[in-house]
């Protein structure tokens, strides 16, 4: 009785199978199910939330690093600082913050242009799968190299985690064909970043020099001022000059809006007339310097 009932109803599923085709048969098993359209609407709106407030968290963190303050939360020395005002914090002269704020800018265009849509969605995994793969590096970076972390830069992580996920959740046409060409292209924008921050590119964006750094620290330490303004060519030379220590230089700006504007309150008390010009001590030095030109003013030992 029990052969005869399965001897049935495979015979029946043999009819099915006949009568839909073996193309359609292949289609039902390989074909994920489709999210509705309210599924795909309430998943475009989380995605904008979460863009807006990656949006919030950049521009935010875009100002304090184009005013030099500390961001909340974040003393002077802290981890966050520390991370802050290391080397991979710009990139090609531009906070890293602001190329988050543009990255999330384009998450946001895209997720609101393709709310609802059923076949949108593919262009928002290359842009989620980048961001996410340099916010990891960076990460890496923070933890292993710099070793220490900033809440802030961990938060954006997160986020745009979260998104590259709700963006897979939505699996837009040929999603995965479109992860793993997304994915090699993270790894090549990784891989360029490493180099670029290796010194291969812009020995200023590479490892410090050790004796550049101790210079800069010893300027710093004996009172040495350096006066300019930035728009002056030669300033930007001298801080050059310094490599990836130009950080490090006691610098102060005397350009308080640009050619030809009153000098700030400190240049115009050390009576500043000319861009650069250094304080060392009694000595007043203007133009550019070499660093050993400077270690010479300053008594520091350079070795050739």
């Amino acid at each position: 009785m029990i052969h005869s009932v399965t001897s049935l109803a495979m015979a029946k599923s043999k009819r099915h199978t006949q009568s839909v085709g073996p193309e359609t048969a292949r289609k039902t098993s390989n074909t994920p199910a489709s999210l509705s359209s309210g599924s795909r609407s309430a998943l475009s709106l989380l995605m904008l939330s979460l863009a807006g407030a990656g949006l919030i968290l950049t521009a935010y963190l875009t100002y304090t690093a184009s005013f030099e303050v500390h961001p909340a939360f974040c003393s002077e020395g802290s981890g966050c600082d520390i991370v802050q005002s290391s080397r991979w914090a710009t990139f090609l002269g531009i906070p890293m913050a602001l190329w988050g704020f543009l990255t999330y800018v384009v998450i946001a265009v895209l997720a609101w242009s393709g709310r609802g849509k059923p076949g949108s969605g593919s262009a928002l995994i290359y842009v989620a799968m980048s961001g996410f793969a340099v916010s990891a590096y960076l990460t890496i970076v923070s933890v292993m190299e710099i070793e220490a972390t900033c809440p802030y830069c961990l938060t954006s992580f997160a986020i745009i985690t979260i998104i590259l996920g709700l963006t897979l959740i939505r699996r837009p046409p040929n999603w995965a064909k479109s992860l793993q060409e997304a994915a090699v292209i993270g790894l090549l924008i990784v891989g360029g970043l490493h180099l670029h921050y290796g010194g291969w590119f812009d020995p200023a964006a590479g490892p410090e020099d050790p004796q550049l750094q101790a210079l800069a620290i010893h300027l710093k330490e004996a009172g040495a001022t350096f006066y300019g303004a930035y728009w002056c060519p030669r300033c930007q030379e001298q801080k050059s000059t310094f490599l990836s220590s130009a950080k490090r230089l006691p610098y102060v700006e005397c350009s308080s809006g640009g050619r030809g504007s009153a000098l700030t309150a400190p240049c115009f008390k050390a009576d500043i007339k000319t861009y650069p010009t250094w304080i060392i001590g009694e000595q007043r030095l203007t133009g550019l310097k070499t660093p050993q030109e400077l270690a010479r003013a300053s008594g520091f030992t350079w070795r050739e």
